[in-house]
């Protein structure tokens, strides 16, 4: 009798198939499925020739192939898909069995399932996975969450086949109930915004430097190599390298018009339900949602025509600015997804460790970058750190590079370069840090009309004020101030 696998994967597209490589590759023997007996017949004859990979489409055989506690991961589109394939699995499994989502599920929707299978006693973990299709078959950066009885039967599995950086794994449990999905839709999050930052910055450096692909790659490999390592900062360095067998750069063959594919507006919906201002990660999704707008964008152009501005003569001076200005802004953007967590975190009750997030971040995700190695250790220094700006490292940081960032904003908003990204990223900065703004108004206008109420600026917390500004109006008012 053949022996039983480890886990189970369903769901063979490029991210599952490439998991289900790296799982065996580390020794694992893994039984994968899909709806389609030509999927996996095509997987098990070509890349997965050879390996401890065994198929099928039937659920029940699958089930009956894996060792107890049942490890089955799902790597299958969110939504509704993921739902219909829990409600085949229920039946098919024993108590302590665990189902596991690969996919990019709404945080929701995966505190929702881990209620609904812990009624029939069921493990259901939420698992962000980061790296793309590199990533998931050389290691990714993984963030599990849901029910802690799994980890100790799933750790020992995620750690072998996860990223590793100074010979940790790049995989940590997260928290409870849907706080791991939650967490990887804020590393989108801050993806989105680190996405957006480098192409303005490459507009910057086309429309008012007038530098060519080669140059341009040859700034971002430079910068690459010091505080701006990442890994989007090295690929785009390889982009505009790249051509076609015509010689033609690819970069300026293709249209400028960015897709999505939900993440970023949920990470944008959750700052709204916490309050908490992600404005750079914001701009960053509505940028894309502009680039949509190829048609009325040319039209409007054309209406709204405008001289070209000679090329910036102060180049070397101007780039020492944008590098620094992209520094302080990619910090930030970072910054704002750690705020976000952080209140989500106590909204939730959930215990995350900030520390342990920015170390699986180090390695396999698409957003590891050098000064992951400076959060891990300002919450290694403070985990109660409740904002990034606080810490002295990102200080010091910030009072070195926020100058340069304004210069880049003034010099944009001069030359026409829309900047969404570089100009919020300021923005937040200098509300953040001014200690006394005119929200007193906003609340004088909100009594004056509303009769909404108000507090005092030298008076007990919460106690609300109103006036009858206009002499008309009574002493009864509407709803006190909502934060």
């Amino acid at each position: 009798m053949a022996s039983l696998a480890d886990i189970g994967l369903i769901g063979i597209a490029v991210m599952g198939e490439n998991l289900a490589l790296n799982l065996a590759n580390k020794g694992f023997h893994v039984v994968v499925s899909s709806r389609h007996q030509k999927t996996i017949d095509t997987f098990l004859k070509g890349r997965g020739k050879d390996k401890t990979i065994t198929g099928t489409t039937d659920y029940s055989e699958l089930v009956k192939q894996l060792k107890q506690p049942r490890k089955i991961l799902l790597m299958i589109k969110a939504g509704p898909p993921v739902d219909e394939v829990i409600e085949q699995l229920i039946p098919l499994l024993d108590p302590n069995d665990i189902i596991i989502d690969g996919g990019n599920s709404n945080y929701e929707d995966t505190t929702r399932r881990c209620e609904q299978l812990q009624e029939k006693g069921l493990l259901y973990v939420g698992m962000g996975v980061s790296g793309g299709e590199e990533g998931a078959l050389t290691g990714p950066s993984m963030m599990p969450g849901g029910h802690m009885k799994a980890w100790p039967h799933i750790k020992p599995i995620f750690e072998m086949v996860a990223a590793s950086v100074d010979d940790t794994p790049c995989v940590d449990w997260m928290g409870e109930a849907g706080s791991g999905h939650f967490v990887k839709m804020v590393h989108n999050g801050i993806e989105y915004g680190d996405m957006q930052l480098i192409a303005e910055s490459y507009h910057l450096m086309k429309d008012l430097l007038n530098l060519d692909n080669n140059r341009i790659a040859t700034h971002f490999k430079t910068w690459n190599e010091a505080e701006l390592e990442s890994y989007l900062m090295e690929i785009t360095a390889n982009i505009f390298k790249y051509q076609n067998e015509d010689g033609v750069y690819v970069i300026d063959t293709i249209l400028d018009h960015a897709g999505q594919k939900g993440t970023g507006k949920w990470a944008v919906a959750a700052s709204l339900d916490y309050g908490v201002p992600l404005t750079l990660i914001s701009e960053s999704v509505f940028a894309r949602f502009l680039s949509n707008l190829k048609a009325d964008r040319v039209t409007a152009e054309g209406i709204y025509s405008h001289d070209k501005p000679m090329p910036f003569v102060q180049s070397e001076r101007f780039l020492g600015h944008l590098r620094k200005a992209l520094y302080a802004a990619k910090i930030l953007s970072y910054a704002q997804g750690f705020h976000l967590m952080h209140e989500a975190a106590l909204a939730e009750d959930w215990n995350l460790n900030f520390e342990g997030i920015a170390t699986i971040w180090r390695g396999g995700c698409i957003i590891r970058s050098a000064f992951l190695n400076d959060i891990k250790k300002a919450y290694q220094k403070n985990p109660q750190l409740k904002h990034l700006l606080l810490d002295s490292h990102f200080i010091k940081i910030m009072k070195e590079t926020i100058p340069s960032l304004r210069e880049i904003v003034m010099a944009a908003v001069e030359y026409r370069v829309p900047v969404p990204a570089l100009s919020s990223a300021l923005a937040y900065f200098d509300g953040y840090s001014t200690g006394r703004l005119p929200a007193n108004l906003i609340q004088a206008q909100r009594d004056y009309f509303g009769a909404h109420t108000y507090e005092l600026l030298k008076g007990p917390k919460d106690e609300f004020h109103h006036t009858d500004w206009t002499g008309t109006g009574g002493k009864t008012t509407s709803t006190t101030y909502e934060k």
